[in-house]
């Protein structure tokens, strides 16, 4: 600095060699929003978007006097007249595009939860029994099966070999909880009977894919074995269903008054059966 001359206080020298100062942050890039799951028909023949989502659905030309949508376990299925032009149809899509990808949705649901209930058939897998989860143990003496409820994990053990087949596995299991299906459907059949003042001539187990239970007005009851699987609340709403239409044959404001006689909050344990993935016995 020249003689004479002092720098101020609130003089600031820089340096030849200083960095620069940094450049302004740039904003924060909000991260893309992941790509809409597609609905893809195994045998397409269209395809359409519908509320983002790509969508190829079946087309089939019919005799049928409007145009049906029907979503199944392959997706979307559409059935036109052959009068009907594309744009027409794809209108009609996009009308009720609601309520088809809300079933889309409800359908792939599914498939996952079934995809998750398979079961892997081997020493050790894990299987609901009257709401319990059961172990089920390869390598027991005898034959047949024994459960060991007094166990620190409920187990049934199978007189298998370790080395039995998933098939034979399956089989045992299935064949177990049948035996106990019976013996706790009749039990629950004699009390359930008795308080509706009812009269069960006969009971059967059922394998149907779709309906828990029946009830014929000769007295006949038939009840699917997997039922099984659920706590005894649930089976006791079955039970209580179809014997209640031995004095309603229909699903009248009456017969529903006849289950709420018998089992006052019933609607709990009907939400479990829309609700508990059993299972699936493949």
């Amino acid at each position: 600095m020249p003689r004479g001359l002092q720098a101020s206080p609130t003089t600031q020298q820089l340096s030849l060699f200083d960095d620069a100062p940094p450049p302004p942050a740039a904003p924060p890039v909000a991260p893309a929003p992941p790509p809409a799951p597609a609905f893809l028909h195994p045998h397409p023949q269209r395809e359409i978007v519908l509320g983002g989502h790509r969508i190829a659905y079946a087309l089939r030309r019919s005799r049928r006097r409007s145009i049906g949508f029907v979503v199944g376990v392959e997706g979307l299925a559409v059935s036109a007249p052959r009068w009907v032009g594309i744009g027409e149809i794809e209108a009609a899509l996009r009308e009720k595009s609601a309520w088809i990808l809300r079933k889309l949705h409800e359908q792939r649901e599914r498939e996952q939860r079934l995809a998750q209930a398979r079961v892997e058939w081997r020493d050790g897998v894990v299987v609901p029994f009257l709401g319990r989860s059961v172990t089920v143990q390869l390598g027991a003496r005898g034959v047949g099966a024994m459960f060991d409820a007094e166990a620190e994990r409920p187990t049934l053990l199978l007189a298998l070999p370790p080395s039995a087949q998933a098939e034979q596995i399956r089989d045992a299991v299935q064949s177990w909880l049948q035996r106990q299906a019976r013996r706790v459907f009749e039990e629950r059949c004699v009390i359930y009977a008795q308080r509706l003042g009812v009269r069960m001539k006969r009971l059967a187990l059922s394998s149907a894919a779709t309906r828990w239970g029946s009830a014929s007005a000769d007295g006949s009851i038939r009840l699917n074995w997997r039922l099984i699987h659920y706590a005894l609340p649930v089976i006791d709403y079955v039970v209580t269903h179809e014997l209640a239409h031995l004095r309603e044959m229909n699903h009248s404001a009456a017969f529903w008054c006849v289950v709420r006689e018998a089992l006052p909050d019933y609607e709990s344990a009907r939400g479990a059966l829309k609700t508990e993935v059993l299972p699936v016995y493949a």
